[in-house]
């Protein structure tokens, strides 16, 4: 991920949740939680899109490229990203980053670039809760509206959107990594009923 630019084609696993809530604490993300986040994401990319990009791309992923950008990105000076993470008993289970656009699209000026939350964790509540957190952050840098991107086949994730309020937006094929693939972008233009659609979760976010 970089802070300008959309993060490694980063489209969300985030599936539709509805099972019992996980006790987990929200909080901004520190440059000790990169290999954390980074096995998270791997983890999330191989149960959810076995079927849409091939296998051995999936299992060809390696931790530890993906740690150092997100220590790259932990690291950086004070900017308008920001990373949020959801800590269990077990670590670090979830993830989600945003941040400014360098210019809006569809008339939405920051983005939700990346949720990703482990597998046995989905479906718990603890989507909604980063969506809320990222979005929180966003606003208190001068976001008025959030764009979001998903793999179109991504079923889950787009009915995890749809079901914050998310307007779909387009649907555009693009190229990942020598992959032909179609993406759907969704938007949010009311900021206030995303954060109601999130629930009532305390949300922690100190630094």
């Amino acid at each position: 991920m970089t802070p300008t630019g959309r993060p490694e084609g980063e489209h969300r696993s985030a599936q539709h949740e509805g099972s019992s809530p996980t006790a987990a604490t929200i909080r901004r993300a520190l440059p000790g939680d990169a290999r954390a986040i980074a096995e998270v994401r791997v983890d999330a990319w191989r149960s959810t899109y076995r079927g849409m990009i091939p296998d051995s791309y999936l299992d060809a992923m390696k931790v530890e490229a993906s740690e150092v950008l997100w220590q790259r990105v932990l690291a950086a000076a004070p900017n308008t990203t920001s990373v949020f993470v959801a800590v269990g008993d077990e670590g670090v289970i979830a993830f989600a980053a945003g941040m400014m656009l360098a210019e809006p699209r569809f008339g939405l000026d920051a983005e939700l670039t990346a949720i990703y939350v482990q597998p046995r964790h989905q479906r718990t509540g603890i989507g909604r809760r980063l969506v809320r957190a990222v979005v929180a952050a966003q606003r208190a840098v001068g976001a008025t509206g959030v764009l979001t991107w998903v793999i179109a086949q991504n079923r889950g994730a787009r009915k995890f959107y749809e079901g914050l309020g998310a307007e779909l937006l387009v649907e555009q094929p693009f190229e990942w990594d020598g992959m032909d693939l179609v993406e759907a972008g969704y938007g949010w233009r009311d900021l206030d009923a995303l954060a109601a659609a999130g629930g009532s979760t305390p949300t922690t976010q100190h630094p």
